[in-house]
């Protein structure tokens, strides 16, 4: 039976797992993480994975983050550069393809139970009616899903690259405090666990304050996005607080706005790693206001599904099942969390 190699690969951690075709199913044989950036080059994680086991592979695929041309791939999160050809070569897999880590979380939607959700908004969903994924974690991505030949399709985007667009005089400023420290402001430079940290700074100037010592010490030794989060989720500090609220408006504005561009009557999925940690603030209503203040399209927004991808294994199934999703005899192949 075919033996495929899958892998979500993003900034921070990276997921690989060995998965069977088996009938009609596609089940998990082994899966580990691995923390990126330990390792120099993706062929050097790979091959950690793969110690010791005897599988022959048939096909692989990795879900990264980062834009691909031509079989290429330079990361924006990432210091890697990653090549298919040279994968191909040096990993003795001739059926090796790259896609965008979007695109794989994407896929990878329809391999979860609905339990895999949280709804934030329950809405109206349309049969067949076109998708969108929003994802926040190291960095911010974007895709597309539209019905099509008895499927969804998936088209890629670097949408978290494109220009960030404030909506009233505090976001102009935040605008104007990125842009000295940028010179350009994509939307990622908000929406991220670096850009939450941002957000911090900006409100951290605008109050001319000082950091606590107690939040300067944990800032020093962990990532400053997890500690902004714990200090505003419990209301130790009043600044982690408000930078986490207007870090979850931004959120809700630019998931709109994607569900706008795509005319998403099927729905939006919120992805990546921070959504699931503050998922009781996304139900707290200003996520939705945001989302659905659009003027003339506001009734549409309110409509629109808005569910929260709980399950971090999303991404790998849709890498799993990516090889034998183009092939039209395999379209009914599952991907399966059996052992």
């Amino acid at each position: 039976m075919p033996t495929i190699l899958a892998g979500d690969i993003g900034g921070t951690k990276s997921n690989l797992g060995l998965f069977e075709v088996q009938g009609a199913r596609l089940v998990s044989v082994v899966e580990r993480s691995y923390p990126s950036q330990r390792y120099a080059t993706l062929e050097m994680l790979v091959k950690e994975f793969l110690r010791g086991r005897s599988e022959s592979i048939d096909e692989a695929t990795f879900g990264i983050a980062c834009p691909i041309v031509n079989g290429v791939c330079n990361g924006t999160n990432l210091p890697w550069s990653v090549s298919v050809y040279d994968l191909r070569q040096k990993l003795h897999i001739q059926r090796l393809t790259l896609i965008n880590d979007l695109e794989a979380m994407a896929l990878g939607i329809a391999s979860l139970p609905e339990e895999s959700f949280a709804v934030v908004n329950a809405g109206k969903e349309e049969p067949r009616g076109c998708r969108a994924v929003v994802a926040a974690g190291t960095g911010l991505g974007e895709a597309g899903l539209v019905w099509e030949a008895g499927r969804y399709r998936v088209l890629a985007s670097e949408g978290g690259h494109a220009d960030f667009g404030p909506r009233d005089d505090r976001e102009m400023a935040l605008l104007r405090f990125l842009l000295k420290k940028f010179g350009r402001v994509s939307y990622e430079r908000v929406l991220s666990g670096p850009g939450l940290f941002n957000v911090y700074q900006f409100l951290r100037e605008d109050r001319k304050r000082s950091d606590p010592p107690w939040l300067a010490e944990a800032m020093s030794g962990k990532d400053p996005s997890v500690v902004i989060t714990d200090a505003a989720l419990v209301g130790r500090d009043p600044l982690c607080v408000e930078a986490l609220e207007m870090f979850i408006s931004l959120y809700g504005a630019e998931a709109g706005n994607m569900a706008l561009k795509l005319f998403t009557t099927g729905g939006i999925f919120i992805g990546g790693g921070i959504a699931p940690k503050i998922l009781h603030k996304l139900k707290e209503g200003s996520f939705m206001k945001s989302f659905a203040e659009k003027g003339r399209l506001s009734s549409f927004l309110s409509s629109v599904p808005v569910k929260v991808i709980l399950d971090t294994r999303g991404p790998l199934l849709g890498a799993a099942s990516y090889g034998i999703s183009r092939d039209n005899s395999a379209r009914n192949v599952s991907a399966v969390a059996e052992p």
